[in-house]
């Protein structure tokens, strides 16, 4: 990659890293359905991984969880009961998310623009449940209060409503990573050849 295309694609990111961080915490409920926020953040994420490369993602993870955890850490109960916030949640999320989106059957769909919607679902589906669950295992280990959600609850008022907004906004995010993203073409050169000498499908939407 030259000096111009390596400075595009940092300041591309740079610009694209701060501003969804910025829409994501500064307007969050102009995104949300029955309490769920779209997580621009973690799309963005999962999208970059699975268009461009898991080296991609994960910079832009660590990056983008940085700023996470410092606008919008969540808290957590501990063993006294006392609320805390919590440090390195976002930067974990969203490098578990890189990891997710840039082995989602990358190589068998040829990074297919259409199924990188299926990848957002399927990281949006696992992060909800593994979160849940995490939150079940500490409530009742550590936390004098019992976890009150019910089954319909976590379907109902979580996952589903989680799943809807995240698809929403995946269309905005393809669009600028695909048209006025960090590479030409939307097309990242590395990736190119992953297949060896098989020609990919992927090259075009």
């Amino acid at each position: 990659m030259d000096k111009i295309a390596l400075t595009r694609k940092i300041i591309v990111y740079a610009v694209y890293v701060l501003f969804i961080s910025s829409i994501q915490v500064s307007f969050p409920q102009y995104m949300a359905f029955r309490g769920q926020t779209g997580d621009l953040m973690f799309v963005f994420v999962v999208l970059t991984s699975y268009l461009f490369g898991f080296g991609d993602g994960a910079i832009v993870a660590v990056f983008m969880g940085l700023l996470r955890d410092f606008f919008a850490a969540p808290s957590v109960t501990g063993i006294a009961g006392e609320a805390t916030t919590s440090v390195g949640i976002g930067v974990f999320v969203l490098f578990m998310a890189s990891v997710l989106g840039s082995s989602f059957f990358t190589r068998r769909m040829h990074r297919n623009v259409s199924f990188a919607f299926l990848s957002v679902l399927a990281a949006t589906l696992v992060y909800k449940v593994s979160g849940h669950l995490i939150i079940w295992i500490w409530t009742s280990l550590f936390s004098s209060r019992p976890y009150t959600l019910s089954m319909s609850n976590i379907i109902l008022d979580s996952i589903l409503p989680q799943l809807l907004v995240n698809l929403i906004a995946t269309v905005p995010c393809i669009l600028i990573l695909k048209f006025a993203g960090p590479y030409r073409k939307g097309i990242n050169p590395a990736l190119i050849d992953e297949k060896g000498n098989e020609k990919s499908s992927w090259l075009t939407i």
